[in-house]
């Protein structure tokens, strides 16, 4: 298992819960980024040491690298190898036991099964046998983390589940187009109604008390309507710095996909 290579693509928190869980199980991942990452959750994804240089997670340290010598000497440090490559380019040289689409995207950006021996896809907008060989729930609910063979997950509802009764309120979200200024971030206690950022000029307030649990990065210009940030109504401050159930959940998911692949390839 050591000497197995998984390529992911998506370091977002989601994605970062998985290859934390595949890293300490002793597979060697390297996760692809776009060169700009717009991740939410900037304490929680590996995705962050391409802007960084370097992230930890949980005690788990990843590093932003330009080459595969690079990729492979941080895998003997002990770290996970975090690349720049939307298009997957890499992929022809290094020969993945498996690739894993973990971008959340909602939609297929380039996966085909034929792409690995085994390809992995999370959430919706990939059918199983066609998009992935295997295609993994990310919805929350009873069957979060299921492994689908055939057919595809549940549809995008573009609605958070909810906590604690608040939903699509927790999100926050870019009231026009412009440059996002932080006013609290990532850990910060926040009252209803108080500001949290801005975007442009247009103040983006809490709609609850709770805590900011995710902010998009200072600086970083958006389209009107993008995700920039939750609040979490939960007020812990640890799970701002710590992998979430769902993700875990997730990773879970994974390492029991790969491992019924194996097994079931050693009994043909």
């Amino acid at each position: 298992m050591e000497r197995e290579i998984i390529v992911m693509r998506g370091g977002g928190d989601l994605g970062s819960g998985v290859a934390c869980r595949l890293h300490r199980s002793g597979f060697r991942v390297l996760i692809l980024e776009v060169e700009q990452p717009m991740v939410v959750r900037r304490t929680v994804s590996f995705a962050q040491a391409v802007i960084d240089g370097k992230t930890t997670v949980e005690g788990v340290t990843a590093i932003h690298v330009a080459t595969l010598p690079e990729a492979r000497r941080a895998w003997l440090d002990g770290n996970l190898p975090v690349m720049v490559d939307a298009g997957m380019k890499v992929n022809a040289e290094l020969k993945p036991d498996v690739i894993i689409d973990a971008t959340i995207a909602k939609r297929n950006t380039g996966l085909r099964c034929n792409m690995a021996p085994l390809t992995i896809a999370l959430g919706p907008g990939f059918e199983a046998g066609i998009d992935a060989d295997i295609v993994i729930e990310t919805n929350r609910g009873h069957d979060l983390g299921r492994l689908i063979f055939e057919g595809a997950a549940e549809p995008n509802t573009g609605v958070p589940a909810p906590v604690e009764g608040y939903g699509a309120e927790r999100v926050l979200r870019a009231p026009c187009e412009g440059t996002v200024s932080h006013v609290l971030d990532i850990g910060a206690e926040v009252q209803q109604g108080e500001v949290v950022c801005r975007v442009g000029d247009r103040p983006v307030a809490a709609a609850f008390d709770g805590i900011v649990r995710g902010l998009i990065m200072n600086g970083k210009s958006v389209p009107k309507g993008f995700k920039i940030g939750d609040v979490d109504p939960r007020r812990v401050k640890e799970h701002c710095y710590t992998i979430s159930d769902k993700a875990r959940s997730l990773g879970g998911a994974v390492l029991e996909a790969i491992l019924f692949f194996r097994n079931r390839v050693k009994t043909l």
